[in-house]
């Protein structure tokens, strides 16, 4: 962790809805002028697209499994390295993943390649991180222990795969066969490496629909925000001002003494409420840091 480059990570699952939560970051750091950096979690798997399904099909041969969830096909150290240098530094390097046409005709690349590694933009306020593995611990590979600030988004799993499968056929050209088949071979790296990190985290935000999601194999679009509670958990949170959030978020309760649940379409209301302070406090201190430094740097 640090005080002068703070590092702000959300992580969930493949359909998790990771990406609607940095949209909600954006506009909390648009409104309070900070300057972030943005670093995918993709960029750090070790495969391309065609080397990935060749290292699934050896793995196969092998009677194993691989999955974009896990240590085989990810470089841990590669992510914890930058954390670390970043935290130290403020500096780094990143890349991108580029999954659809869309994302790799700007850069002349095909889909399911990288983008080269190029270096962070300097003089950031923070670096924010969005993907699988904000929080991995892995032998001795520890990312999490970097992260100032760690929110996890975890919709109960029938939604998560209903929101993986929609959005890996209309989105990225995957067929449900192959989407599905991902699932299944994910299963094991999912329960070493993508839970464990949601005890890690400060706060999750669960999804949880009302309506039936039974069976998400058949499901034919997502339930909506407003078919669904939020889960809001607190962990390692001092002075929670619940009496607070309760107020300003109608239909709101609490359901054990560290958790309360919003209607779903509060979430992001939710989520700037809760985050905005807290981001507030982080930058706080990052100035009064960069401050006392200047006034020894002058001393000296």
């Amino acid at each position: 962790m640090s005080t002068k480059h703070p590092i702000i990570a959300v992580t969930g699952s493949s359909g998790a809805g990771t990406t609607t939560t940095t949209l909600a970051f954006q506009h909390i750091f648009r409104h309070l002028e900070v300057n972030a950096t943005f670093v995918e979690g993709d960029s750090f798997h070790r495969f391309t697209r065609p080397e990935m399904d060749v290292a699934i099909r050896k793995a196969q041969e092998q009677g194993k499994h691989i999955s974009y969830f896990g240590s085989d096909a990810n470089d841990f150290e590669a992510l914890a390295y930058l954390f670390q240098t970043y935290s130290e530094t403020g500096k780094g390097k990143t890349r991108k993943y580029l999954h659809s046409f869309d994302e790799a005709v700007p850069y002349n690349q095909m889909p399911g390649t990288f983008t080269p590694w190029e270096d962070l933009p300097t003089n950031t306020d923070l670096l924010f991180y969005e993907g699988l593995h904000g929080g991995v611990v892995d032998g001795e590979v520890d990312v999490a222990t970097h992260v100032d600030l760690l929110i996890g988004m975890v919709p109960i799993v029938n939604l998560e795969w209903i929101q993986k499968i929609i959005r890996d056929t209309r989105e990225r050209g995957h067929s449900r066969e192959a989407v599905t088949s991902s699932i299944v071979r994910s299963m094991e790296d999912y329960i070493n490496h993508i839970t464990p990190q949601f005890s890690r985290t400060h706060i999750n935000f669960q999804r949880v629909p009302t309506v039936d999601t039974s069976n998400p194999f058949s499901a034919t679009d997502i339930p909506s925000l407003d078919e669904s509670f939020v889960v809001i958990r607190f962990n390692r949170m001092k002075q929670v001002n619940f009496p607070y959030y309760l107020q300003m978020i109608d239909g709101s309760f609490m359901s054990r003494p560290n958790t309360f649940v919003v209607p779903g379409g509060k979430m992001s209301f939710a989520m700037e409420l809760i985050l905005t302070p807290i981001i507030e406090e982080i930058i706080e201190k990052r100035r009064k840091a960069l401050g006392q430094l200047d006034w020894l740097q002058r001393a000296e």
